[in-house]
């Protein structure tokens, strides 16, 4: 009979519409011994599928409950003590012992609502950051397939475009929105002068924990494509891409003069008056403040010169004087 009754079991497991955290965590055996005694009222007669369909509504077609188990990494195994803590006595109790429905929808109910309190007060997951990246942080609880969902984003990044001059210095970082682990190891690879996310174009350039990668001084044989990655232990993390384009020195000069030079013309080829108020405006003032300076500058050096002359006259005519009278 026993072995009738786990047949019947295994057999209406088939046309359960889905998994639960139910049979996730309660073993097949637990439960045949949970539902032995089930007694329908109407009939008097014992039926293990009847207490089966139970199971099925109050465990795995309960939103509630589902979304309770949806916890963090490594909290699963606490959701499977919460619930053997609340199935396990039942098991002993009603194991080859007979008990209406009404006991079993009672107690089933009430098991459910327990681990539906007790498991939304376990850590929730940090969440999935787009746009990549594997995040074991992000994961959550799905008692659907008694396993963990993934954020599911690509591994590797979209390439970031970063526009940098010759000769200046460019500092790359290796960093993602995400919780990384402690023991992860950074590798950079750099693809020559292409934009691309082809790895076997890459060439590794360091390897070692750290996340920034700096060029001192940026020249025409650095413009190419920077792959940071990160791993921990073999399990590759997140891939991240850089493209440099670096522009000359001379080239940005000789467009810095044309630009300007274009602004300082009107149509038609002529220059543009310099605005009120500008350094030009004033070059007119200036100049005749300057000629007006120099003007009076050589006035008072004439002057200057005529008195000194002048003083010179009076005393030569009181000496002719005196020698006429002495000649007299």
């Amino acid at each position: 009979m026993g072995s009738f009754v786990f047949r019947v079991f295994c057999a209406a497991l088939l046309f359960w519409p889905s998994q639960s955290c139910f049979q996730c965590f309660v073993a097949t055996q637990d439960s045949l011994r949970l539902c032995w005694g089930h007694v329908l009222i109407q009939s008097n007669a014992r039926n293990v599928d009847a207490c089966f369909r139970k199971v099925d509504r109050i465990f795995n077609n309960n939103v509630k409950m589902m979304e309770a188990a949806r916890v963090g990494g490594g909290f699963d195994k606490k959701l499977k003590e919460i619930l053997l803590a609340e199935i396990m006595p039942m098991v002993k109790e009603f194991d080859q012992k007979l008990n209406s429905e009404t006991v079993y929808e009672q107690r089933f109910q009430t098991a459910a609502d327990n681990f539906i309190a007790a498991a939304s007060k376990l850590p929730r997951a940090s969440g999935c950051f787009p746009p990549c990246g594997y995040q074991s942080a992000g994961a959550v609880y799905n008692c659907v397939t008694c396993s963990y969902d993934s954020c599911e984003f690509p591994l590797d990044c979209p390439v970031e475009e970063i526009e940098v001059m010759e000769n200046s210095r460019s500092r790359l970082w290796c960093d993602v929105p995400f919780d990384l682990p402690a023991d992860i190891e950074v590798i950079w690879r750099f693809a020559e002068e292409v934009k691309t996310q082809q790895l076997e174009e890459f060439k590794e350039v360091t390897a070692g924990v750290d996340r920034l990668y700096s060029i001192p001084s940026t020249s025409l044989q650095h413009q190419g494509t920077y792959q940071c990655e990160i791993y921990t232990g073999h399990l590759s993390i997140v891939r991240l891409y850089f493209y440099i384009t670096v522009t000359p020195q001379a080239v940005v000069g000789h467009t810095e003069l044309q630009e300007i030079f274009d602004l300082s013309l009107l149509p038609g080829g002529q220059l543009r008056p310099a605005p009120e108020g500008s350094p030009d405006s004033f070059l007119p003032l200036l100049s005749f403040l300057l000629i007006a300076c120099l003007t009076c500058s050589l006035l008072l050096l004439f002057l200057s010169l005529g008195a000194f002359i002048w003083s010179f006259v009076p005393e030569k005519e009181i000496v002719i004087s005196n020698e006429e009278d002495s000649m007299l």
